[in-house]
């Protein structure tokens, strides 16, 4: 059988989709390496005392710090003459990412350190009670934003956080999807042979917060990317120069329609408006990033 390093025993949620991507991540690197992980559902199930699920040295930080321990652990590294021993990971979910942990993300991209640092984007902060954060999707249902008779959900639009520490310098930016094992290894293992500040967003489904069937997370997960609302790409020095293309790109529907989250659209009268506003969202990602295989965009051009 084979060992991953991220080990079995954990409390994980059946399906769940953060407890591959960090599998991966974990096994793609290899055991050199030191781990930081801001608190939330990662940190909570794979730490229950007095046991841990870590194969390699993994410290717990606050949940708005991952990036600033990494930091200060590669800085160390460094003053000690080891960096060449280990490589330095940084974790956390997106709320930990792109909200509370951003100013300290900002910092470690704007002073260069040799860190890959990896969102797992489940799209809500599961671990307190599935409430909104800047990647849930727009008319997303959450505890604090709740769909009803005066709203449809989550009223913004995910931030863009790959575009945003493109924006920093950093010289290796890309997504990914637990759907796609292969690509997640050979980002994780490229992004580490890059020196300087690496960041990488996974999308990993959340059964609990998503009210999907714990069986289909994959399914989810490939639907997400199918439909456009999950671009895969990669970027190098602010340039788009590799993205995952279709053929035929599925309507949103197919995905929306087996999720809880956004059952309401398809109950609700005026609802069909609200997924062709989604649909839209996916059909400007289409257009962006050239993801139609047929596309004569190129990955240049659609950087721009």
């Amino acid at each position: 059988m084979e060992k991953h390093l991220l080990l079995p025993g954990h409390t994980a949620c059946s399906g769940c989709g953060e407890a591959m991507g960090a599998r991966l991540v974990l096994d793609a690197a290899g055991p050199n390496i030191i781990t930081t992980d801001a608190t939330g559902c990662l940190e909570v199930f794979t730490t229950r005392w007095p046991q841990s699920a870590w194969g390699v040295p993994f410290i717990h930080s606050l949940f708005e710090n991952s990036a600033a321990v990494a930091s200060g652990i590669e800085s160390a590294l460094k003053a000690l003459g080891r960096e060449n021993e280990a490589k330095v990971i940084a974790q956390g979910g997106d709320g930990g990412t792109a909200d509370i942990g951003l100013q300290c993300l900002s910092g470690m991209l704007e002073r260069g350190h040799d860190v890959l640092y990896v969102c797992y984007d489940n799209e809500a902060y599961m671990n307190t009670g599935v409430q909104r954060s800047g990647l849930t999707p727009f008319n997303c249902d959450t505890r604090t934003s709740p769909s009803g008779k005066a709203s449809w959900g989550n009223p913004l639009r995910k931030k863009d956080m790959p575009t945003i520490a493109a924006a920093h310098g950093a010289p290796y930016v890309a997504t990914a999807s637990i759907a796609y094992h292969k690509d997640i290894e050979r980002k994780v293992k490229k992004a580490l042979e890059i020196k300087g500040p690496k960041y990488l967003q996974i999308h990993v489904p959340c059964p609990p917060g998503w009210k999907s069937d714990p069986a289909m997370t994959v399914k989810v997960a490939k639907l997400a990317v199918e439909t456009g609302l999950y671009p895969i790409f990669e970027m190098e020095n602010g340039v788009v120069t590799k993205v995952r293309r279709f053929k035929n790109m599925k309507p949103v529907s197919e995905y929306l329609k087996i999720q809880g989250r956004f059952k309401h659209l398809f109950k609700k009268p005026g609802g069909e408006e609200e997924i062709k506003k989604i649909q839209q969202i996916a059909d400007e990602n289409i257009a962006k990033y050239g993801l139609k295989s047929e596309s004569q965009v190129t990955a240049t051009t659609a950087a721009r």
